[in-house]
């Protein structure tokens, strides 16, 4: 298989099990799965899930369902066959236990897109729903949930008093978007508290930028690299330009909260900091022999020193990008464990403007190992806790300059 042809199949994304960027939430099954734009591929079909000419099903099962409450519910306007078949259609993937592959809706397809553009707003942070509870994975760098106090690992218990338990997902996003101004309470279960934490979050714009570079501290550069989007590739580039030319010492490579994108984009940031082709990730798809990406051959950082940060947010692409530095032992890993994505999305558009996001393989470090639920673990593990981030103290970041400036 042509790497090339493969690389711009895939999206890696953080999945959720529903997008909700509106608001600024990724659900995880969801956000950029593992499909970055090198790990998403997103094509177009004609088949719809229902005929709405028909206003039937081809599922015996379904149809008569749908026959049964069309000509009997005693509430017929509620009878909504658009909404219904949306919701047969979410059921039905659902039930393959794959909480990284999903029916989106149009207005849910055009959510999850605007997200991998950057384009959020709300609240500003990735969720998942992990053993029934809605977790966080990571509130977004300067978003409104990050400023109210909300942390990785946090469980939404309610929804503006409301006990999330109680709400289908669908009902607990609709309660935490709403529009830029606009305020909503979380009421928050945190383990190292013995009682409920609730925050009040205003609303925002959310802009994500994809790089940040932070003024240098002898020599050594802080490279925040919160998305592998469109932009990324552009502003590496501007960034690694930055420190060649002021002649940079060392680099502190942030992923911290990165929960994804494109997978060329991961092989494009390996190919800038891993002399020579290299492989950068394996994929393993159905009945295919393993795909072996490599990176371009053409690092201008190969001999800079370089620390990675990670923590519990860092998934999918930022893992491909953590595992190989890891395996060629080109950078020391810092932090926390990783999340653990090691699957492959597709996306498909369907011809009503939904979509489909589904597994198709999983990938596989340099030195074949598997990174699904097992995440990378640093090579120095350094705890960022919440007293931390009360005291607004990085020492995961003040380690990693710590560790640069010994060498």
């Amino acid at each position: 298989m042509d790497p090339e042809i493969n690389k711009s199949k895939y999206f890696l994304l953080f999945a959720i099990v529903v997008v909700a960027f509106s608001m600024g939430v990724y659900f995880a099954p969801q956000i950029r799965s593992d499909l970055p734009r090198g790990f998403i591929s997103v094509t177009s079909g004609d088949t719809q899930v229902v005929s709405e000419k028909s206003d039937s099903l081809t599922i015996p099962v379904l149809t008569n369902v749908w026959k049964i409450l069309k000509e009997g519910y005693y509430q017929p306007a509620q009878v909504d066959f658009q909404k219904m078949s949306y919701g047969a259609a979410r059921g039905f993937v659902q039930a393959l236990g794959d909480p990284y592959t999903v029916f989106m809706d149009p207005s849910e397809s055009k959510e999850f897109s605007d997200g991998l553009e950057g384009i959020l707003s709300g609240i500003g942070a990735q969720l998942e729903v992990q053993n029934g509870k809605l977790v966080v994975i990571t509130p977004l760098k300067k978003s409104p949930a990050l400023k109210a106090g909300v942390l990785a690992g946090d469980i939404v218990y309610k929804i503006n008093g409301e006990l999330v338990e109680d709400l289908s997902l669908v009902d607990a996003v609709n309660k935490i978007r709403g529009p830029k101004g606009s305020q909503v309470t979380l009421t928050l279960i945190r383990e190292s508290s013995s009682a409920p934490i609730e925050v009040k979050i205003i609303r925002d714009s959310i802009t994500l930028e994809s790089v940040v570079v932070d003024e240098p501290v002898d020599g050594i550069y802080h490279v925040a690299l919160n998305q592998f989007n469109d932009t990324t590739k552009r502003e590496f580039t501007a960034a690694i330009e930055k420190i060649l030319l002021e002649k940079g010492v060392g680099v502190v490579l942030d992923v911290r909260g990165n929960g994804g994108g494109f997978l060329d984009v991961s092989i494009d940031i390996l190919s800038e900091l891993i002399k020579g082709e290299k492989i950068a990730v394996i994929v393993r798809e159905r009945a295919k022999k393993d795909d072996f990406l490599k990176t371009s051959g053409n690092a201008r950082l190969s001999d800079v020193p370089i620390v990675l940060l990670v923590d519990q947010g860092s998934a999918s692409a930022s893992e491909i990008v953590a595992g190989a530095l890891q395996d060629y032992k080109r950078a020391i890993i810092m932090g926390e464990k990783t999340y653990g994505k090691g699957t492959v999305q597709e996306i498909k558009k369907l011809s009503d403007s939904s979509s489909m996001r589904f597994t198709v393989a999983e990938w596989f470090t340099p030195k074949d190992r598997s990174i699904q639920k097992n995440g990378i673990m640093p090579d120095i593990v350094v705890e960022f806790t919440p007293e931390d981030h009360k005291k607004g103290v990085d020492p995961q970041l003040n380690a990693a300059v710590k560790y640069l400036q010994t060498r």
